[in-house]
């Protein structure tokens, strides 16, 4: 049997794993948001950690018989698996958009998967290494930082996912060449790699935590699954010398593929972010409680009597100016009133 068939098993079990853990990370960041990297004190949080232990231990079994080009896209289905186990566990329905999505990323993994040819022994010296990790660190870093300066929930948190695909992906080039080199004799001549590993797998994690701050499961799922395997694959191919079947078309089919799958993770995003906007500009339909409803009708009382309050959003979309008060309307997918006091 070759070597690929329990490298593909391994990879999507893997991924189950890794949807599952997802899925329990966006849970927490929606109910905890004062510890936006490691809310230690969340049980749910800590399953969240096994559920990604288990898929990275799987991860490590699958690179041990396959190739980073093959392992890693596969480890793209994350998000694939996501998607019906979100709309199963927490209720979360996908539209059409979001399954023809789905069945883009999988044809397009599936031809990745045919083009993958047989796993060849590489590995790196010291001195790569230490100029990758050196990379590798800077970079996360370089992108951390400039997520912190975006104010935009979204686009913040795509940085922040950003950074941690990137950890990821090196993570599993430093996996690869450890199985590879690996010595029970000689255990300790791994150590450097191993630090490197733990710090980018422990770094990851809370950055991959951080992200779904604020911008739900969809878009910081997708760009982890994205960024990961592109990495990953992209050292394989140019530091370890992997290469896909039937030579340069066969590499530009690869390409055509990992084309399709993007896109269908691309679509699968949108039509997430979609939705959510949707669900935002919804009007809720609960009633508040009756200890606050006293104090909204002070409220809108001291309205009508501070300002003119307008019947509709049609008569918003030119600026008024009350005694005191700027009444327009605001530019947002939902219809909104922007009040200016001024003294």
């Amino acid at each position: 049997m070759s070597s690929l068939a329990p490298a593909v098993v391994l990879s999507l079990v893997s991924a189950v794993a890794y949807a599952a853990g997802a899925i329990m990370q966006e849970h927490v960041a929606a109910s905890t948001s004062a510890r936006p990297y490691a809310p230690l004190h969340h049980a749910a949080w800590w399953v969240a950690v096994a559920l990604n232990s288990l898929g990275a231990v799987l991860h490590v079994m699958a690179l041990a018989y396959g190739p980073l080009s093959l392992v890693q896209p596969l480890g793209a289905l994350t998000i694939v698996f996501a998607l019906p186990m979100a709309a199963l566990f927490v209720r979360r329905r996908a539209g059409a958009a979001a399954w023809r999505g789905a069945i883009m990323a999988t044809a397009g993994l599936a031809g990745l998967l045919a083009l993958t040819g047989e796993a060849d022994t590489h590995s790196l010296d010291g001195g790569q290494r230490a100029v990758l990790a050196g990379v590798t660190f800077g970079s996360v870093a370089l992108i951390f930082l400039a997520a912190q300066t975006v104010h935009r929930p979204i686009l913040r948190s795509v940085g922040l996912a950003a950074a941690a695909g990137v950890a990821f992906g090196i993570a599993s080039v430093f996996t690869k060449t450890v199985a590879v080199d690996w010595a029970w004799s000689a255990p300790l001549t791994q150590w450097p790699s191993l630090l490197a590993i733990s710090v980018l797998a422990i770094g990851g994690l809370l950055l991959s935590q951080a992200s779904y701050r604020g911008a739900g499961l969809a878009a910081p799922l997708a760009t982890v699954t994205v960024v990961n395997p592109v990495v990953a694959a992209a050292v394989g191919i140019t530091m370890f010398g992997e290469t896909f079947r039937y030579g340069v078309p066969g590499t530009v089919f690869a390409l055509g593929f990992g084309v399709v799958a993007a896109g269908g993770l691309i679509m699968l995003t949108t039509e997430r972010l979609k939705a959510a906007r949707a669900e935002a500009c919804a009007p809720a339909e609960a009633s508040p409680p009756p200890a606050q409803q006293p104090a909204r009708r002070s409220e809108t009382r001291m309205l009508h009597a501070d300002a003119q309050v307008l019947p509709s959003d049609r008569d918003a979309t030119r600026p008024e100016v009350g005694e005191g008060v700027d009444v327009g309307a605001v530019p947002r997918p939902c219809t909104h009133l922007e009040m200016e006091m001024r003294p």
